[in-house]
């Protein structure tokens, strides 16, 4: 696995942990084939924004506060895929949750160009 995958892959979810929507979106190629599986939704974009405004700004929302980035981890899968998983705990008015996100990527020119993610949804603790 290339260095840039381990970077890209900790880099985001950092950042989605810290709320930091620029920096995903810096990380995310303009026009980046995303599709992910919620508990409830299917979700399709095809630029960098619409994946920051329209799917990660409603996952996560202002009522949302990311205390911890549990764990994360980043692995080779073939080919040039590569897999990030990441663990977070969140308060919001129902509150405490763990929410885990298994993402598998691709990258090229240093941003992601292609990610599948699948999200367990909030679960109490």
């Amino acid at each position: 696995m290339s260095v840039s995958a381990i970077r890209l892959g900790t880099a985001f979810a950092t950042a989605l942990a810290q709320n930091d929507f620029d920096t995903i979106e810096s990380l995310l190629a303009d026009d980046i084939d995303f599709r992910a599986l919620t508990p409830r939704k299917f979700w399709e974009m095809h630029t960098a924004k619409e994946v920051v405004a329209d799917v990660l700004q409603i996952w996560f929302d202002p009522d949302d506060h990311v205390d911890e980035l549990v764990a994360v981890q980043v692995r080779p899968v073939a080919n040039g895929r590569s897999h990030v998983s990441y663990r977070l705990r969140v308060t919001n008015a129902d509150g405490p949750h763990l929410v885990e996100q298994q993402a598998y990527f691709d990258c090229g020119d240093e941003r992601i160009t292609w990610m599948r993610v699948l999200c367990s949804g909030y679960l109490p603790v």
